[in-house]
């Protein structure tokens, strides 16, 4: 009788502890489900810059908290405005992200008290570049936000007769055209990273 006493002790003990193992991987898994849901507009959000100007064709997520019927992802209609519930037609076009913030939740205080705004940019469809020449893909394509003249060439792709080490971009500057030369085989080995610049609406890459 001792014995078999000895092990139910010993098995209810061991359950316990695959209990106790069992919630503590629950919470973390929660924890990270949590962390994982809540961050990925916040992470887009941080990628625009604060200064950058809205534009039609922009794609914006809108949330308000704790009002679910009021928060949506939307595009900034080609007459620069977004449709909201309550508010119907917004303008948004020719805001900063903030502006928009502050303009909607002042039009929200009528029917909201303390209305908590947050405006996110997921899509800068707005702001073009340009590619030509013997790329698979050419014409404008959408700016993303830090995008470099390699990742643009990555998107277009070359064609069998590319001239990689002849490539330049061409940008206006003080109303003068600016040619700018990339030599892609030196810079995919790491040379020549000044080459490499941030894209700017308007640019166009040409491939020879």
């Amino acid at each position: 009788m001792k014995k078999v006493t000895k092990l139910a002790c010993l098995a209810l003990i061991g359950f316990a502890a695959i209990g106790v193992r069992a919630q503590d991987d629950g919470s973390q898994n929660v924890a990270k489900a949590g962390k994982a849901d809540a961050p990925e507009v916040q992470g887009r959000a941080q990628q625009v810059p604060a200064e950058y100007v809205i534009g039609a064709d922009d794609t914006l997520h809108i949330s308000v908290w704790k009002e679910p019927d009021l928060t949506a992802t939307l595009p900034v209609r080609p007459d620069g405005k977004i449709s909201l519930p309550l508010l119907n037609d917004v303008p948004a076009a020719g805001l900063t992200p903030m502006q928009l913030k502050d303009s909607i939740t002042e039009k929200l205080k009528k029917y909201i008290a303390d209305p908590r705004v947050t405006v996110v940019v997921t899509a800068m469809n707005s702001q073009r570049f340009f590619v030509t020449g013997e790329v698979v893909h050419s014409g404008p394509m959408p700016l993303l936000p830090d995008m470099t003249v390699l990742q643009a060439l990555s998107a277009a792709g070359f064609t069998q007769f590319a001239n990689v080490k002849g490539i330049y971009l061409l940008r206006t500057e003080n109303g003068r055209q600016v040619k700018l030369p990339f030599n892609y085989k030196e810079v995919v080995k790491g040379n020549h990273p000044e080459q490499n610049i941030m894209l700017k609406p308007g640019d166009t890459v040409v491939v020879p």
